[in-house]
């Protein structure tokens, strides 16, 4: 695998790169790094060029400290200027976490890019709006949304050396039966522990404004389809829903009514997988992306 670096958008964006073929371009979410995607780019990489970037506020990308730099139409325009610098037409986008609510948001915007689409566990931006407004049981789960947005989120989710992570998503992924080598381990601490890294990634959700009503006026749901026509919001690629059903941030209720919002769409369910599914299933994502590949 190659280590490159994009200088684009304003900023500078460090990916990894392997293989040659049909493009396929990984975004992966929070609290994580380029290399969550390892196992999927050592197998696709055979006969796909892979290419997965460590997104703004990340690992080694630039963080920019303006919180307005994370705003959606900054994260959407990244990909398409990394995209543009590869000289790729057309891809595959694969995305999970925020990187998947900055997959549909780049979908949305421009289709013309992209071949198919997956999504590992995030619903439409339109319907995770709704579930985040209306949904009592989805407002519930996403009150981590609200700590994340808040001054004390930095020390929450740094304190003891990084339990947060180590515990909710390292050790959680083991338990569910992920082989994560030490190495592995010590790659995705080092990326949390990169200056300036995990302001970076909350930043997402603070210029989202994404979360429940917060119960000082907010009603809840994000700007994420700020300057999006009624008629943007429609998917007419194929798209590929992976959803790890364990998953308890994110319920099914938002995918009720995504059949309105997508014209070809697939579901694959992983009934003993929850939020990180790449790093516990990444054997049958990587099954399920080739699955989806060869028939669209």
């Amino acid at each position: 695998m190659e280590h490159k670096y994009a200088d684009i958008n304003g900023i500078r964006m460090h990916y990894v790169t392997h293989g040659a073929g049909e493009p396929i371009i990984f975004l992966h979410g929070f609290p994580e790094y380029w290399g969550i995607w390892k196992k999927q780019l050592e197998d696709l990489g055979k006969d796909h060029w892979v290419i997965a970037p460590d997104m703004r506020g990340y690992n080694l990308s630039s963080k920019p400290a303006d919180v307005g730099q994370y705003r959606i139409e900054h994260l959407v325009a990244d990909i398409r200027a990394l995209a543009d610098h590869l000289k790729i037409k057309k891809f595959t986008l694969v995305s999970q976490d925020w990187g998947a609510l900055v997959g549909w948001s780049f979908v949305l915007r421009h289709p013309e890019y992209v071949r198919r689409f997956v999504t590992i566990n995030i619903t439409h931006p339109a319907l995770l709006n709704r579930d985040l407004r209306e949904n009592a049981a989805q407002q519930q789960a996403s009150q981590y949304m609200l700590l994340f947005r808040s001054p004390e989120a930095e020390a929450f989710i740094m304190a003891d050396d990084y339990a947060f992570g180590r515990q909710g998503m390292i050790e959680a992924a083991r338990q569910l039966g992920a082989q994560i080598s030490a190495e592995d381990e010590a790659e995705l601490i080092a990326a949390w522990k990169q200056p300036g890294a995990t302001t970076g990634g909350l930043n997402y959700y603070r210029a989202a404004e994404i979360g429940p009503p917060d119960g000082q006026g907010s009603q809840g749901g994000s700007n994420l389809l700020d300057g999006l026509a009624p008629q943007q919001l429609q998917v007419c690629l194929p798209v590929l829903f992976i959803h790890g059903e364990m998953d308890p941030y994110l319920l099914p209720s938002g995918q009720v009514g995504l059949e309105e919002y997508v014209q070809d769409l697939t579901f694959r369910r992983i009934p003993d997988a929850d939020h990180s599914v790449t790093l516990e299933k990444p054997e049958l994502v990587t099954q399920f992306l080739r699955e989806f590949m060869l028939e669209n």
